[in-house]
């Protein structure tokens, strides 16, 4: 875990085969063991971590069409309102995305 003790919204590396959406439907499937439907698209973030490590997000809105959340590669997971995102100790790639969503969707 490159982030140990931070929250991190759940994804992935998109595989060759795969657009964007294919991608986190494989990747939420692997990590919580549920079935989603993408809602739309949200603004990407790109961030550089030490100067080293950079890293693109490119954040959804989603439903679930499964609700039995089985963690697969997760310490813990939390179902909040979204005011209460703010709460908690963010990645930073993670933390405009974060914002984003609490002035545009609240």
């Amino acid at each position: 875990m490159a982030l140990p003790l931070k929250w991190e919204f759940p994804g992935g590396k998109v595989e060759e085969y795969e657009d964007l959406e294919d991608c986190l439907k494989r990747e939420i499937k692997e990590e919580l063991g549920v079935e989603i439907k993408i809602k739309e698209c949200l603004p990407p973030n790109f961030h550089i971590y030490s100067g080293e490590k950079s890293i693109k997000l490119i954040p959804f809105r989603c439903a679930l069409r499964t609700f039995e959340i089985d963690l697969k590669e997760h310490f813990k997971i939390e179902w909040v309102l979204p005011k209460k995102l703010p709460q908690f100790n963010w990645a930073e790639a993670d933390i405009p995305i974060v914002q984003h969503y609490i002035q545009n969707y609240l």
